[in-house]
């Protein structure tokens, strides 16, 4: 019986699940459920609202999509003849990117009966998604920010009719940032539907916004409070502020093989960083909340296909984003917040695989980095390396750093004569191999 809960023997057939969806599952090759999954979808076939708590990597999105769509099918064949209801679901999330992902995930499931979903996310021309939305979406996936724009501005969208109401990372959808646009959101869509909330994490927020808009919720928790998967590997690497550069490169030379996220707290930083690792010849590319939406995207799919095997990033990638082969991620910088490390450390040992995290620790990050330890509860082993092999590399990175803040400090100046961000996303374009449109590919003038 305890292996029956755990999932092991469990198929998507035994969770009652309709044929075309355990049949989707089976093409994606979705060979059995997640735990999250086991536990979650029977509920919310019975019509309960969720407070999923689950590790980043357990499958979280089919948890609520596969009874979404199970929903959505026997609405249909309810009605016989006439087509699916539209605009019968709405996934909040809260960065761009994880939006897409999402809306990928339930597109693929989707395939074989005919779903529309539609992403409204900000960076993206909001002509593109009013036409979208003219097509009546079955699944609508986007930002708060966004939503509301299309709520205020679009004719005749409505989400009256809506069924069910996703809010993914909930945690991070309930910070002041997006606090009065979910308000907005809550106060256009009808009260009478199911709720889903869903996070890596757990927060007094969360269970303030459950007693809010949540009827009898079923709490699921398919890992602790504030957990890592058991096959990462994580360790700490306690350093002098001036030799952090150092020991990144050393770092990500020794495990030059590997796939890497690299976390910052800035976009400045970002950018810093990514200069200098390109100046040492390892193949880098950054995300920073300062890049179009296109740009970002173009970046991921960089990654993602491993033409870059380092992204540098802000937060705005540790929610979420699946990217399957990440095998290690550097904490360059100590997130203030030691929840975030949960997220960021997520990015890598998905799925039951293997991973590496690596925490780069300063003389002034030491009580961020204690909390951390309080938080997981555990003490971490130390990163082996000697600081005398390490420090040789430090007059070629120390150089690598005088170019970069060169060059940045030239494109500073050219922001301030040509306005936005024109110049850096010129560098970022050679960088990708691509031109803007319409723009003649410039020379670059030898000195």
């Amino acid at each position: 019986m305890a292996e029956e809960e755990n999932g092991e023997i469990k198929s998507f057939k035994d969770l009652g699940l309709c044929d075309e969806l355990v049949e989707a599952c089976d093409t994606l090759g979705w060979k059995a459920p997640t735990k999250i999954q086991v536990e979650a979808i029977p509920h919310a076939l019975e019509g309960k609202d969720l407070i999923g708590l689950a590790q980043t990597g357990s499958g979280k999105t089919g948890a609520f999509a596969l009874p979404i769509m199970h929903a959505l099918l026997e609405c249909h064949s309810k009605q016989e003849h006439k087509s699916a209801p539209v605009f019968f679901a709405l996934v909040l999330s809260p960065t761009r990117e994880l939006a897409i992902q999402i809306a990928d995930q339930f597109k693929a499931l989707g395939s074989g009966i005919s779903l529309r979903c539609a992403v409204l996310v900000g960076g993206v021309d909001l002509m593109e998604q009013q036409i979208a939305l003219a097509k009546r979406p079955h699944i609508i996936v986007g930002t708060p920010g966004r939503l509301v724009d299309h709520l205020t501005n679009t004719k005749g969208f409505s989400l009256r009719m809506l069924k069910y109401l996703v809010l993914d990372e909930a945690d991070r959808l309930l910070n002041e940032d997006f606090e009065k646009a979910l308000d907005d959101i809550l106060n256009a869509i009808p009260r009478d539907r199911h709720t889903y909330l869903f996070s890596a994490t757990m927060t007094k927020k969360v269970n303030k916004l459950q007693r809010a808009c949540l009827r009898n919720p079923v709490k699921i928790e398919a890992s602790s409070k504030y957990s890592t998967v058991d096959t990462l590997k994580q360790q700490y690497c306690f350093i002098p502020a001036k030799h952090k550069d150092c020991y990144l490169v050393y770092i990500l030379t020794e495990m030059s093989g590997c796939t890497s996220m690299v976390f910052t707290r800035t976009c400045d930083a970002t950018r810093l960083l990514s200069f200098i690792l390109r100046n040492l010849n390892i193949r880098t590319i950054p995300i920073s909340g300062q890049m179009t939406q296109p740009k970002r995207l173009g970046a991921l799919t960089k990654f993602k296909s491993g033409e870059c095997n380092v992204l540098v990033c802000t937060d705005v990638a540790s929610r979420g984003l699946d990217i399957p082969s990440v095998d290690m991620v550097i904490n360059y910088d100590i997130p203030a917040s030691s929840k975030d490390y949960i997220h960021r450390v997520g990015r890598t040992a998905r799925a039951g695989r293997s991973g590496v995290a690596i925490s780069l620790v300063n003389q002034y990050e030491l009580e961020w980095y204690l909390q951390i330890e309080k938080l997981i509860g555990k003490k971490l082993p130390k990163y082996p390396a000697q600081e005398e092999v390490v420090l040789q590399m430090l007059e070629s990175v120390t150089e690598a750093r005088r170019l970069s803040q060169m060059k940045l400090k030239e494109i500073g100046g050219t922001k301030r004569r040509k306005g936005g961000n024109e110049e850096e996303e010129e560098d970022i374009e050679r960088y990708l191999g691509v031109k803007g449109k319409g723009k003649p590919s410039k020379k670059v003038k030898r000195k």
